[in-house]
């Protein structure tokens, strides 16, 4: 099919078939099932489309099929749910490293050479301690720019050379990683690693992206779960229940936010499948 897509940067592309099945196998669908769905939108496209009325079409067809392969698909759409401020997403990026064996802390203050810094997470493995900064949008377009690096470096800079009391102990901050939730600028991906600062992104470093992680460790955020609201998933996020691993080690806080006992049960099924 030869047609222009609109991106969300307004951007007019040419319509990638092969892009969107992928998609779709990605999430968890077999090739038979992303075929028949992108037959489906394929029917109902115009030139100049949006990417994002295409997105949310296939999102449809496939919560019709399945709420798990739906959960999936729709993850980067889940950690804009993780916002506005962005203070849960901070969260959510301290349990992605704890399910890779760091220790972690959120939101300290610590005195610089210079000033104090809020720093949003603080990690500890193998006796190294790293700083995280997230840089949360709560626009599917917006990019992390080569200022969010310079200025990110200006902040470590002003703290690495202190020891502080850290995981129990006398430590001092000895590296640095930028996450954000959406995607940096080639510029800032080059600054940050010409600088030695470690980057995260959506979809960088290749193959090792948020994406990546999320789908590899199944520590998926509880805004993914097709099965709930947004004002429910908001107030799941309220009492501390930022993944689907704390719903299914908590499933109190379902009853907390006063879900029937027929809801509970297919929030948790939705859940179970998800980090299985």
């Amino acid at each position: 099919l030869i047609m222009k897509v609109t991106k969300y940067s307004g951007e007019l592309v040419h319509y990638d078939e092969q892009k969107l099945i992928n998609s779709l196998r990605k999430s968890g669908a077999d090739q038979a099932m992303a075929e028949t769905i992108v037959k489906e939108i394929e029917s109902e496209m115009y030139e100049g489309i949006s990417s994002k009325r295409i997105y949310k079409r296939a999102y449809q067809l496939l919560k019709n099929i399945s709420n798990v392969h739906a959960a999936r698909y729709n993850l980067r759409t889940a950690l804009l749910g993780l916002g506005p401020a962005g203070f849960f997403f901070e969260k959510f990026i301290a349990k992605v490293m704890k399910e890779q064996g760091f220790q972690t802390k959120v939101s300290i203050t610590l005195n610089g050479k210079c000033i104090s810094h809020e720093i949003d997470v603080l990690l500890l493995k193998n006796d190294v301690v790293s700083m995280i900064e997230c840089k949360f949008h709560s626009g599917q377009d917006a990019k992390s720019d080569v200022k969010v690096p310079m200025y990110i470096l200006s902040r470590f800079n002003d703290l690495k050379d202190k020891k502080y009391d850290l995981f129990s102990a006398k430590r001092s901050i000895s590296k640095c990683i930028i996450v954000t939730n959406n995607k940096f600028t080639t510029d800032a991906i080059q600054f940050g690693e010409c600088s030695g600062l470690s980057m995260l992104s959506w979809d960088y470093p290749q193959k090792n992206g948020i994406k990546d992680l999320v789908d590899r460790f199944r520590v998926y955020p509880v805004t993914c779960l097709t099965t709930l609201t947004k004002a429910e998933k908001d107030q799941l996020l309220i009492l501390d229940c930022i993944t689907i691993k704390d719903l299914i080690q908590h499933p109190d806080y379902l009853k907390t936010i006063e879900l029937s006992h027929n809801r509970t049960i297919n929030v948790l099924k939705e859940a179970n499948q998800l980090t299985n």
